[in-house]
């Protein structure tokens, strides 16, 4: 009981202290993220894409992810993510994601802390109604060891002394035993705040998702369609359409995706007893970008405790 207890609490000790160190040097807006997105949020940890999702389910549950491109060019970007989230009380769910991509010099650096609340609809909380907040302290710096050049140039020191940024991210989903039906608004603050056009390009503007799981046999334990929409600023929104196939009772999954940007995600994973796995998933280069590199290559692992 004690050791619930304190998983209970680890997430929102963190957020306290990471609230009381930065609050004093915060500018509203200007996020961070991926164009293409880390895989592991289609099926594997939905609330990478969503924090109506955190603790959904009971026990708490621990992400890694690495993406970087399957090639290895100089400066070339690669992403790490590090994410958490646990069941708090019966209605109520908390999340941390630790997410940092770096590009060339450019070091991104985001740490949300997620409230979610899980409204059942019915008696049986079959169907279910999920919202969930996120706030986010996102810090961009220049990698000084990397710079070829002139180390006294007063426009580094100045970059890297701007303040942290303050984001926020809200989610709503609806469940029913297999199906699923989500939406997300990220960067909330960039886009109350900021009305021109050309500010945060590349942004992420919102996601949506329906998927439905289903059961078959022993075999071919589940097969989970699954159709997403993303909204980008300053590009045409992206459809992802494709399925999750489990096997043996949850020991085996293999996965793809096709992208309307005419690029693919595939992967496989393996689960040992539901408590620990891992995934490894191939991401294909958009069309625009095929010539010059080989996509990117992600490995993805999970560990559920206290369920």
């Amino acid at each position: 009981m004690r050791t619930k207890q304190l998983a209970r609490y680890i997430l929102l000790l963190g957020a306290g202290a990471l609230s009381s160190r930065y609050a004093g040097a915060q500018t509203a807006g200007n996020p961070s993220q991926l164009y293409e997105p880390l895989a592991a949020q289609y099926f594997l940890a939905p609330y990478l894409a969503n924090p109506a999702m955190a603790g959904i389910d009971t026990g708490l549950h621990v992400y890694l992810a690495y993406q970087r491109p399957w090639s290895d060019m100089p400066g070339a970007p690669e992403a790490k993510s590090l994410t958490a989230d646990y069941k708090l009380f019966h209605r109520v769910g908390i999340g941390m994601n630790i997410f940092n991509d770096k590009a060339g010099l450019l070091n991104n650096t985001k740490v949300a802390f997620s409230y979610a609340y899980h409204l059942p609809l019915n008696t049986d909380e079959r169907s279910m109604l999920h919202f969930g907040l996120s706030g986010a302290f996102i810090a961009r710096r220049l990698d000084t060891k990397a710079i070829n050049g002139d180390m006294n140039d007063p426009n580094i020191g100045a970059f890297n002394r701007r303040d942290n940024y303050f984001e926020a991210d809200f989610g709503m989903a609806f469940t029913h035993k297999g199906f699923s039906l989500q939406g997300s608004l990220p960067n909330l603050v960039s886009l109350v705040k900021d009305k021109s056009s050309d500010f945060g390009i590349n942004r992420n503007v919102f996601f949506a998702a329906a998927a439905y799981r289903f059961p078959v046999n022993d075999q071919l334990t589940s097969i989970e369609p699954k159709v997403c929409l993303r909204g980008i600023k300053g590009y045409e929104n992206i459809i992802d359409a494709g399925a999750n196939f489990v096997f043996l009772e949850d020991l085996v999954n293999v996965f793809g995706m096709y992208h309307s940007s005419r690029s693919f995600s595939a992967g496989a994973g393996i689960n040992y007893k539901s408590v620990a796995g891992f995934q490894l998933v191939y991401n294909s280069q958009t069309a625009g970008l095929a010539n010059y590199t080989n996509g990117t290559f992600e490995l993805d692992l999970v560990v559920h405790l206290f369920k």
